[in-house]
């Protein structure tokens, strides 16, 4: 497999992490029902966004600095993470009863869920700031991204409306940088 083509296939799973937000952002708002599909395909959105993270870091940082480095080791290990919350929030919570989930949530497993979050608002801002230094990705596009996380990453203190508008900027940003990276697939390397 050539690295062109490596290019173009974490291209794509950005595209399919952002149709996932974007199926996510409609059962919210109750343009489509939630069910066992919905909730099963949620936690895809982050694990696709893996293969584009990395994707991206490979294709603008492979010189990067050490601030890159470890805003992209943050930034991926803040989705890692987000894999997990996102199983619990779609797969677990709705299964159990509100006593239940308070109590978990007074637990490890909220402490879990509260550093999950933290991490991914300071990491989405710290990899959007070390790709805006590198030639390529469209710098609104990481604007996006690192607004787009605000209130993801705040889901449990801001209105459901801005939870809405922060997934669905996600899901934009997500899809433009898949499509930078699908289109510079086969440009020669940033030096």
């Amino acid at each position: 497999m050539t690295l062109p083509s490596v290019y173009r296939s974490a291209a794509v799973a950005g595209l399919a992490s952002g149709v996932v937000l974007l199926v996510n952002t409609a059962k919210r708002a109750e343009v489509i029902p939630i069910s066992a599909a919905t909730q099963l395909v949620a936690p895809l959105a982050q694990v696709l966004a893996l293969a584009l993270v990395v994707a991206l870091f490979a294709r603008t940082g492979r010189r990067s600095s050490t601030f890159g480095v470890v805003a992209f080791g943050l930034n991926f290990t803040a989705i890692a993470l987000l894999v997990g919350v996102e199983f619990v929030l779609n797969l677990v919570f709705p299964r159990v009863d509100g006593a239940t989930v308070e109590s978990l949530r007074a637990g490890p497993l909220g402490v879990a869920l509260t550093v999950s979050s933290i991490l991914f608002l300071i990491s989405t801002t710290l990899f959007a700031a070390s790709l805006w230094h590198r030639d390529g990705p469209p710098r609104p596009a990481l604007i996006l991204y690192a607004v787009g996380a605000v209130p993801v990453s705040l889901r449990a203190a801001v209105p459901e409306a801005a939870l809405q508008a922060g997934l669905l900027l996600l899901a934009v940003a997500i899809g433009w940088l898949s499509l930078w990276l699908w289109s510079s697939s086969r440009e020669p390397l940033p030096a």
